[in-house]
């Protein structure tokens, strides 16, 4: 979306709102004379911070897109999040885990796909593995797991007759400062939501005793498991999957 695509929006939400230019203006903190900036696409002209709060205001959201080399950026970060996955998933199949990677789901309206699901079939453990190269919302990325930990034991149990004692919910992030820093930045949350972390973490994963709610930072090149073919077990877990679960 353009500059002036978006200013064009943000004119139509207001008027969707029945709102004229000094209404949002007093609802974002902002002048009027910003708003009507703002409508005529002067986008550049607009600190980000008082974009947000006019989208805010008109319960709308602003997502930054970076573009470079012809949408290359999109293959750079595919392949980031891939070794990520492929990681944790060889870590995990050396643990005596299998492991099901993109596991998609719809059900009563919810959509998505599980990045790994993996299941311990010793202690009838099942583990929700959610991957993410880089923390943008705290809130959304919750929210998000606690959606695929509370319909993962119904949708593994139809699909691969997987009946859990006991449910594992795991956050991945790289192992590097910046998201160090986020996870430090987000503590009051994340210190409740995703308690357990670093040996703990490995220790409940080699041998797993009723639920685990962790997060755990990963280096792609440095696996905290004997090395494995991280991508080619998950591959031969899902095809395995494949030809058992009916169509």
């Amino acid at each position: 979306m353009n500059d002036l695509t978006a200013g064009r929006a943000i004119r139509l939400l207001r008027q969707r709102r029945r709102w004229r230019q000094r209404d949002l203006a007093d609802k974002a903190g902002v002048s009027q004379g910003m708003i009507s900036s703002l409508e005529r696409g002067q986008i550049d002209r607009t600190p980000l911070r008082t974009v947000r709060a006019v989208l805010d205001a008109l319960d709308a959201n602003v997502w930054l897109d970076v573009w470079w080399r012809g949408g290359m950026i999109d293959r750079l970060l595919d392949e980031r999040h891939a070794a990520l996955v492929g990681t944790v998933a060889g870590t995990l199949t050396s643990w005596n885990w299998e492991v099901v990677p993109e596991l998609s789901y719809s059900e009563f309206g919810e959509r998505g796909a599980i990045d790994l699901v993996a299941w311990h079939a010793g202690s009838r453990t099942l583990l929700i593995v959610e991957v993410k190269t880089e923390l943008v919302s705290v809130e959304s990325t919750l929210r998000k797991l606690d959606e695929k930990v509370r319909l993962g034991p119904k949708i593994v149990g139809e699909r691969f007759g997987w009946r859990p004692a006991a449910v594992g919910r795991l956050l991945i992030l790289p192992s590097d400062r910046t998201q160090r820093r986020h996870v430090e930045r987000h503590a009051a949350v994340l210190d409740r939501a995703v308690a357990i972390r670093g040996r703990a973490v490995r220790a409940w994963l080699r041998d797993p005793r009723g639920p685990l709610a962790a997060l755990w930072f990963v280096s792609p090149t440095n696996p905290a498991a004997p090395r494995t073919n991280p991508a080619g077990a998950a591959d031969a877990t899902a095809a395995r999957h494949r030809r058992a679960s009916p169509p």
